[in-house]
């Protein structure tokens, strides 16, 4: 048993100084519990080749697994197991990205997207934000508190990312219990991410959208291949193909005999690559539509995915089939919105539209580009209404300091308008800014909800 244990703490070391996760794009910061214990599990089939390679190199594996990462800037220590917190940012309370505690813009990361490159990206988010989760009310190595499982998972920070994730655990369903009510417009939106290492043959993830009767007991039929999934469709992703060139989307939707009534199955761009294993998920339902966004990537448009008697109630995340312990899904920043953007009436007869459509980067007036299909929209109102004059007005959360938050909600404004004129072609001229920080907020800035709801951009008709 020695000699084993011995084994066992050699292949820790050895893993930590192989390619597989001293160079993985999505790496754990909290190595202590997950990286052991997957290696644990590996050790019988890859013990010879790991002590082989490992032993050459320990002491740098010691640093690689155990050294905490180095900060840059303004960036604050954290303890043991905690998230790294940057002193300007509200990241934790911000899932769309928009922090408000800002003082300065932040510089674009290379090759990164633009509004230009979301030219074919029509999602709009729903108008009213009712579900918001970024676990930032979560500890990390816990499994979230208002969410329910068959399986494991735990809360962990991802290195180059903002926030907290959840890691999913293997070949198991993750029930967001918060959620229980699906109207007939609504969208949905969460980041996924990926292992570097993801073996073809692990599951899926599925995310289900379903009528469930009882869903704190009949959340596990979502589980395996057969029985128990009815009334309910899945949206399948994973991110390579045998080839590992391409990512895969498959999609079914069953009835209520549990049949499968519509199935689907598609390659997408891949997002299992070594500078892209993290994506934006974005599903929008329009009464019986169903369209499914990868980033800017448009999987399906359906226009009767969803069946109009039934009144959908139950959100999960599933990873069915075999799935090898060391490859991973995690998701963040889950946002439900509901009710379908009215851009033309509510801007045109009201005089006024306010959108959470358009986002920041963190701590920055840079719009992101998932902001396009919504800009779109609001160009369009304008080309069609040539005469129509508007006044942009940007809104914080009350995060951070007032003063930061008044200067960056005007250059939010400006930002909008600048984009407007330059990628939609609207007359500068027809077009005025304005911010109002956090004096104006629409809902209590006293819940994650509540705040997103803030962190919005106006439209008034002059």
């Amino acid at each position: 048993m020695k000699k084993i244990a011995n084994w066992v703490t050699c292949v820790v070391l050895a893993l930590a100084a192989t390619p597989a996760v001293s160079v993985a794009q999505v790496r754990i910061n909290d190595p202590g519990r997950v990286v052991e214990r997957q290696a644990e599990n590996r050790a019988n089939r890859k013990i010879d080749q790991a002590v082989d390679k490992g032993l050459d190199s320990v002491e740098e594996g010691i640093g690689n697994l155990f050294k905490k990462k180095e900060k840059k800037g303004a960036e604050t220590q954290s303890k043991p197991g905690e998230q790294p917190v940057n002193a300007n940012s509200n990241a934790d309370n911000d899932p769309a990205g928009n922090g408000d505690a800002a003082t300065t813009d932040t510089a674009a990361k290379p090759g990164k997207s633009t509004l230009k490159s979301y030219s074919k990206f029509d999602f709009i988010p729903g108008e009213k934000i009712v579900a918001i989760e970024d676990f930032s009310q979560d500890a990390v190595g816990d499994f979230p508190a208002k969410w329910n499982t068959n399986s494991s998972g735990e809360i962990v920070t991802i290195e180059g990312t903002e926030g907290k994730w959840l890691m999913l655990g293997p070949e198991g369903v993750f029930h967001p219990e918060f959620i229980t009510a699906l109207p007939e417009n609504f969208t949905l939106e969460f980041n996924l991410a990926t292992t570097t290492e993801f073996s073809f043959y692990s599951g899926y993830l599925r995310t289900v959208i379903a009528e469930v009767a009882a869903p704190a007991k009949e959340f596990t039929n979502w589980k395996g291949f057969d029985g128990g999934k009815k009334n309910g469709l899945e949206i399948a992703l994973h991110p390579n193909n045998a080839g590992g060139t391409q990512g895969l989307a498959a999609f079914n939707v069953f009835g209520e005999d549990g049949s499968s009534l519509m199935k689907n199955e598609k390659s997408i761009p891949a997002f299992h690559t070594p500078d892209h294993n993290v994506v934006k998920v974005s599903v929008w339902r329009q009464k019986t539509r169903l369209r499914v966004y990868v980033d800017d990537y448009k999987v399906w448009d359906l226009p009767r995915a969803f069946d109009a008697t039934r009144k959908y109630n139950f959100i999960a995340f599933s990873n069915q089939g075999y799935h090898e312990e060391a490859n991973r899904y995690f998701v963040s920043n889950l946002r439900l919105a509901v009710g379908a953007p009215d851009t033309r009436s509510k801007l045109i007869t009201e005089g006024k539209f306010s959108t959470t459509g358009i986002h920041f980067d963190v701590n920055s007036a840079t719009i992101k580009p998932e902001s396009y299909g919504t800009l779109k929209e609001i160009a369009a109102v304008l080309t069609e209404n040539a005469g129509v004059k508007v006044k942009i007005i940007g809104h914080t959360d009350s995060d951070g300091d007032d003063a930061a938050n008044l200067v960056l909600s005007q250059k939010r404004s400006e930002a909008v308008r600048a984009a407007l004129s330059s990628d939609f072609g609207i007359d500068g001229s027809r077009m005025e800014t304005d911010g109002k920080g956090e004096v104006e907020p629409a809902a209590p800035n006293t819940t994650a909800e509540g705040k997103a709801g803030n962190r919005r951009v106006e439209f008034v008709k002059m």
